[in-house]
């Protein structure tokens, strides 16, 4: 069974940072796209960013230059690292990965439950 748990979240000023970290059980991100995914208060859940087996990364524009996500196979442990944190960027973040091999993302996700961040201006 597939095991997906966030941790790293919690609440800080402006401008400060936080790590993500997202570790698998019963997967492994080897040969697997995964992302990271988030929902702020009154949206939908949008997408933030990506990373394909072959380690090359994608970014949602508004965390571009700001946001830097990357995995540790050998851990089987996504990460999310967050910079210059702004309040709009308060949201709950979901880390997902694919459940499909493959060189791009299926979109077959598998979701974790969730970690809150929480930026105060």
């Amino acid at each position: 069974q597939v095991q997906l748990v966030e941790s790293g979240g919690g609440s800080v000023q402006a401008g400060g940072s936080l790590r993500l970290s997202c570790a698998a059980s019963g997967y492994t991100y080897v040969g697997r796209c995964a992302g990271w995914f988030r929902q702020r208060p009154g949206k939908q859940r949008e997408w933030v960013s990506s990373i394909r087996p072959d380690g090359s990364t994608t970014y949602a524009g508004s965390v571009k230059g700001r946001f830097t996500i990357s995995k540790d196979n050998a851990k089987n442990t996504l990460f999310l690292q967050m910079n210059s944190l702004q309040p709009e960027d308060t949201a709950m973040y979901y880390c997902a990965a694919d459940r499909r091999l493959g060189t791009y993302c299926s979109g077959d996700w598998v979701w974790g439950q969730g970690t809150q961040v929480t930026v105060s201006s």
